[in-house]
């Protein structure tokens, strides 16, 4: 699925084998690229989270007038289907760039939405322990000797699994199957966050992106990041139920 002849360059995917991507100062470049977007995108995600817990007009309109959650997620699944499948629009500059701040904000929306929902210690805790957590598995990936690109198939097994379970919780109502959800999903997309981690990295490891995909790899890391905090803001509030 991944991956292609170095002699062919890369693959319509933007998978690059590691051979075409050893270049170090294209590597860095290539990193250093990434993670300046995914920090813009995370302060902008947690400047809107902020704005639901502390600014009580914007909650109390957004709780009133639902069909702005309905909106702010079909744009986000519409502007990820772009991204996600179009390679020609996410490698072209800047609508690559607009597009992709144009999902932010409006994931920075459903995120405040959700948030708005706990109370504000709890949001806090989650951002915390998702802040440590993701510098941790950050860390792991880019010292470990495991390669764990090799592991895509078997993960995306595992997310429709999880899919599966959260349709059964949404029929059973039970808070320790909940719990056992929102557990198994922050372990998944953990391993997601490293899995497309070592996908950036390249060099020693069997698959990786190719240097054009800047924004796919921005992407990746930023729904694993978000997912994580979801899945930890669910246990942290059934915790205290």
């Amino acid at each position: 699925m991944y991956g292609s002849d170095p002699e062919m360059g890369p693959s319509e995917e933007g998978f690059f084998n590691t051979d075409s991507f050893n270049e170090k100062s294209v590597r860095l470049g290539f990193i250093r690229k990434v993670y300046g977007i995914l920090f813009v995108q995370i302060l902008i995600t947690a400047l809107m989270i902020a704005l639901f817990l502390y600014v009580e007009p914007i909650q109390d309109y957004s709780q009133q007038n639902p069909w702005l959650f309905i909106v702010g997620m079909v744009v986000t699944f519409v502007i990820l289907i772009i991204l996600a499948c179009c390679p020609n629009v996410r490698r072209s500059y800047p609508s690559n760039l607009i597009l992709l701040a144009v999902f932010t904000i409006f994931e920075g929306f459903l995120l405040g939405a959700v948030s708005s929902h706990y109370e504000k210690d709890e949001v806090l805790m989650a951002v915390g322990i998702t802040a440590v957590v993701s510098l941790a598995l950050t860390i792991f990936a880019f010292q470990t000797k495991w390669d764990f690109t090799m592991f895509g198939g078997l993960l995306f097994v595992f997310i429709i699994v999880l899919i599966c379970l959260g349709f059964l919780c949404l029929i059973i109502q039970n808070r320790y199957l909940s719990l056992v959800y929102a557990s198994l999903g922050a372990l998944l997309f953990s391993a997601y966050l490293v899995f497309d981690t070592q996908l950036m990295l390249g060099g020693k490891h069997k698959y990786s992106l190719s240097p054009e995909e800047y924004i796919f790899a921005a992407l990746n890391l930023y729904l694993d990041i978000i997912n994580l905090f979801l899945y930890i803001l669910s246990i942290i509030g059934l915790a205290r139920d």
